[in-house]
Formats: C-alpha cells, structure tokens, sequence
C-alpha cells in the first residue's frame, strides 16, 4: 500500500471511529472519492445542488474544494515565477467546484419566468458538460428540483453522486452513487452529511495536494 492510498483510509477510518453508525456507509464514501477524483483528474468540474441547509452544505464543501483545506496547498515553482511573489505566494491550489443555489440571479429569473422546481436543472443544463460530476444533496432523497437536475445530469453524461437519509429516496435511482447517512430525522442526516463530505475533502486534498 503506497502512502498516499495509507492517508486516503486513514481519512476514513477516522471518520468510521469517530462515526460508528457511518461504516454502513463506507462503500458508498470509497465509490464517490473515486468518482470525483476522476473528475477533477480530468480537468473537470463538480456541481453541488441542495435546498435549506443542504444548500448551505453546497457552499461548505465547494469552499473546502476551492481553498486549501487542512494544508495550505501552495503553488509549483513554475506558477510562482509566473504570477510572482505576492500572487503566487498567496493563492492556493484548488479543485473546481460550483454551488447552484450560489446562482441567486439565475434561480430567481428562471423560477419567475419558467419554473422554480426546475432551477438546479437549468443550472446544471447551463454549466454541465460531459464528464462533469452533479452532487445532490437532499436528506430525504426526494426534493423535486434536485431530482430534475440529476435526470438532466444523467442525459448530458455528468457522473452522479447523491447525498441523503437512510432511504434514499428517490434520488438513489438516479445516481450512481448515494451516500445514504443512517438516519431519517432531517436535522440528524445533516449532521452526518458535514462529517462525510469533509472526509471526502480530505481524502481528495491528500490525493491532490499532498
């Protein structure tokens, strides 16, 4: 096993000791860092989709993704010369990750316009491109709107995670793969969902940037 395979279980074994409940969900987290390393390995990008507080959790992971997280991730050599000192010695490493409910002006527009069920939909319609990867969020697996981004995810050839309670709802049909924390409590599902998403942080920063 070669270090950098070492700090990725670490990172989940962590969080499996801290989290018990969460080892039913460790197949799961194991298939969604692979799908979003290859993502990112690619040269593409993530969208994250949510409502309530799991839009709020779109806007913490993308932050975690797009900064450094638990190391600073400084910049090569090469891009220090070219940005120079100030730039290049402050700027960090970053994975790119975009929040849809971010897109204040484009929600309200379409929901004014068209149909509010259908603004992550758009969004992903929008900026999605194939080989691209949607995240939905959604702690009862069946929010309309984030159901509809996953169909359009699916036909423009994103890969999919989702992110719910312990049914999945409906959601788990549509991705290929659901993270589904154990419990069904709206507020409990949450707080299980900001420990697995920055361990995947974690995991991807020590893949990326270690």
């Amino acid at each position: 096993m070669g270090e950098g395979t070492l700090k990725l279980t670490n990172h989940l074994d962590d969080l499996i000791q801290q989290f018990p409940a969460l080892e039913s969900c460790r197949k799961d987290i194991e298939s969604a860092f692979v799908a979003l390393a290859r993502c990112f390995r690619r040269g593409k990008k993530i969208l994250l989709c949510g409502n309530g507080g799991s839009a709020a959790d779109c806007e913490h992971w993308s932050a975690e993704l797009t900064k450094g997280f638990q190391n600073r991730r400084p910049l090569s050599a090469q891009w220090r010369e070219k940005l120079g000192a100030e730039l290049g010695g402050k700027l960090q490493g970053a994975l790119p990750a975009i929040p849809l409910p971010s897109l204040m002006c484009l929600s309200t527009a379409f929901a004014n316009d068209v149909d509010p069920e259908m603004v992550f939909a758009q969004g992903v319609w929008a900026l999605g491109a194939e080989g691209d990867l949607l995240v939905g969020i959604s702690t009862s697996g069946n929010s309309t709107n984030v159901l509809l981004a996953a169909e359009v995810a699916r036909a423009k050839g994103l890969a999919t995670i989702g992110l719910t309670g312990e049914s999945g709802g409906k959601l788990a049909g549509l991705v290929q793969t659901c993270i589904r924390a154990p419990e069904t409590e709206v507020h409990r599902v949450q707080q299980y969902h900001l420990p697995i998403y920055h361990c995947l942080c974690l995991m991807l920063e020590a893949e990326f940037f270690s």
